[in-house]
């Protein structure tokens, strides 16, 4: 298994090449943007030194498929999915905020709580809570998108004053995220798991909104299993989920937590396959479809290949 840690392609019409901790994205004309998932892998916003073998697959397809479960809500810039790695969409001019939702006490909103916070992004959290408890109602927690480093949390309050999005847009923006994480909720309930928090980022072209990047992954969303979720709460027991926060944990234990001065542990082979299998086992849960490899491609090289030709012969539809 060979994992895809970086791409250097020359597409017709390429303008420039963003990396960002996981993708890859090429202007193309400033029209289209191809974006590249690879098989990097991010945590507490460092990218760990192992890639994970179709770790990039997985969001890719996963992604594109609640793209298509979502567009009666809005459209997305997603144009064409020519390779199990890739998607190619529209160029939109993104907001420089990110939409995350939480429908739990779980992960950063639940370490700001447990450290006696009950604000969190101007929004107020109960009182009495416990881990992983269920919000009375999903709350909005949005984040600034840094170019580098951490994302900061923000008030829509603060967003709006500082001018990063108007009060029109800003408040568009929170309909889109409450409905987009209800269908999300929906589809997930109906596989047996329970979508806990997520981020959906946005942008503009043309004066029309658009869903951008990656939705629903494990990447970018947490979600329990529902099936003894109840019991394991009343028992004050983590919760069995399928998001990258096993990731985090293990990265903790072994006393990484991005801080500086803190080293990376040890990514064994082991450590590798069997995030490979966490994500490959998010993938078959939350689609109910067999996950399978794309293509034949077994070496990078090959995999390399394989990208460029179907990213080139899709470029040349769009022509």
């Amino acid at each position: 298994m060979n994992a895809i840690t970086r791409t250097d392609f020359a597409f017709d019409g390429q303008i420039s090449k963003y990396t960002g901790k996981v993708r890859d994205v090429y202007n193309i004309k400033d029209e289209y943007l191809v974006m590249v998932v690879s098989d990097r892998i991010s945590a507490f916003d460092v990218v760990l030194p192992e890639g994970i073998p179709y770790k990039g697959q997985v969001l890719n397809q996963i992604a594109a498929k609640f793209l298509d479960a979502t567009t009666d809500i809005l459209p997305n810039w997603k144009l064409a999915v020519p390779d199990p790695m890739v998607t190619v969409g529209r160029k939109c001019e993104p907001f420089k905020v990110e939409m995350v939702i939480r429908g739990y006490l779980s992960g950063h909103a639940w370490r700001e709580y447990k450290a006696g916070k009950r604000t969190i992004c101007g929004v107020e959290m109960p009182e009495g809570m416990v881990e992983n408890q269920q919000f009375p109602e999903p709350i909005i927690t949005p984040t600034t998108k840094a170019a580098a480093g951490h994302d900061e949390d923000i008030s829509k309050e603060e967003i709006i004053a500082s001018g990063l999005v108007s009060r029109e847009d800003y408040e568009q923006l929170e309909r889109y995220t409450r409905a987009i994480f209800q269908r999300g909720s929906e589809i997930a309930a109906r596989m047996g798991l329970i979508l806990v928090d997520t981020k959906y980022e946005f942008g503009k072209k043309d004066g029309v909104i658009y869903l951008m990047d990656e939705i629903h992954t494990p990447d970018s969303s947490r979600y329990f299993y529902a099936d003894g979720y109840a019991e394991r709460l009343a028992r004050g027991e983590h919760q069995k989920q399928l998001s990258k926060e096993f990731v985090r944990e293990w990265l903790m234990a072994n006393g990484f937590q991005g801080l500086p001065g803190q080293q990376i542990p040890d990514m064994t082979p082991e450590i590798v396959a069997g995030i490979t299998d966490r994500y490959i086992e998010l993938y078959e849960q939350i689609t109910g479809e067999k996950f399978v490899e794309g293509g034949e491609s077994s070496t990078s090289e090959e995999i390399l290949h394989r990208i460029e030709k179907n990213v080139s012969e899709c470029l040349k539809q769009l022509k």
